[in-house]
């Protein structure tokens, strides 16, 4: 079936943010810590369909869903039957990516990453100067695989 709708009609919203990790329990820990909820959904799947949207001809995945204020779902991803190399986590990498949560209080989210297992990239909360985030407050630190977040303060 061919759609008549242009890019942007196409596109509702964003759904989630899927994060692969080497460990979905180690992780889990950290994120039900970090944002103090339980993840919606939790279970190994094992499913034909996979193969196919992920390229991988036997492939089965330990999946979570946690919803994130706002509407987004961070989906936490453990391929169990692929080897995995860990990527290089610099930020300035190619295919790096990181995750941006508003808050309204950089700092606060910033300890509270840190004190549940995360390691700061940086010094912690600066004021930015310039650019589109002129007057805002942000920092980055790393989840316990690696995953770059990202805590914005907005004036």
């Amino acid at each position: 079936m061919v759609s008549n709708l242009t890019f942007p009609q196409a596109m509702a919203r964003v759904h989630h943010v899927g994060i692969t990790v080497g460990d979905v329990d180690r992780s889990l820990a950290f994120w039900k810590e970090f944002l103090g909820i339980e993840p919606r959904f939790h279970q190994v799947i094992d499913a034909p369909y996979l193969s196919r949207i992920t390229g991988y001809e036997e492939i089965a995945l330990d999946a979570c869903w946690i919803d994130l204020p706002g509407g987004v779902i961070l989906e936490i991803l453990n391929y169990l039957t692929n080897e995995k190399v860990p990527n290089e986590d610099a930020t300035a990498n190619p295919g790096n990516v990181h995750i941006c949560i508003e808050t309204t209080d950089a700092q606060t989210l910033f300890d509270r990453a840190v004190s549940c297992g995360a390691r700061p990239i940086g010094t912690g909360p600066i004021d930015i100067s310039e650019g589109p985030n002129a007057g805002a407050r942000g920092c980055y630190v790393r989840d316990p695989d690696g995953i770059t977040l990202e805590f914005l303060q907005l004036p």
